[in-house]
């Protein structure tokens, strides 16, 4: 059973930079998918960034230059620096993974989106509150 675990979250005031950080367990594979989205209040879930096997890093349009998704290492911790934050990041930010079988013919990002759509296609983390104020 895959379980992951975010971390890093809290408040700052616009301009400023937080790292969310996601700890992943029980992957058998050894290239994995992992994605950050989130939700703010009265607004869809979207996905933020993704990263696949340490690479590949995919971004929102919105957070394109100042967030950057990385995992440096083979143990399963993928890291988003988050900088030049703007209120609109204001978010439940969530970690999340897909089925491995998934990616034999989708994106990780794509991937990752289903998933946030609301379908069924893997796990994901208890959620992180990160807040930004002007």
């Amino acid at each position: 059973q895959i379980q992951l675990h975010e971390s890093g979250g809290g408040s700052v005031q616009a301009g400023g930079s937080l790292r969310l950080s996601c700890s992943a367990s029980g992957y058998t594979d050894s290239s994995i998918c992992i994605g950050w989205l989130r939700q703010a209040p009265g607004k869809p879930r979207e996905l933020v960034a993704s990263i696949y096997s340490r690479s590949r890093p995919y971004y929102a349009d919105s957070v394109k230059g100042r967030f950057t998704i990385s995992q440096p290492n083979v143990q399963n911790t993928v890291y988003m620096e988050m900088n030049s934050l703007k209120p609109e990041d204001t978010a439940m930010y969530y970690c999340a993974t897909v089925f491995y079988h998934l990616l034999s013919r989708w994106k990780c990002d794509e991937a990752i989106q289903a998933l946030g759509a609301g379908t069924n296609l893997g796990y994901w983390g208890q959620g992180i509150q990160v807040t930004v104020s002007s």
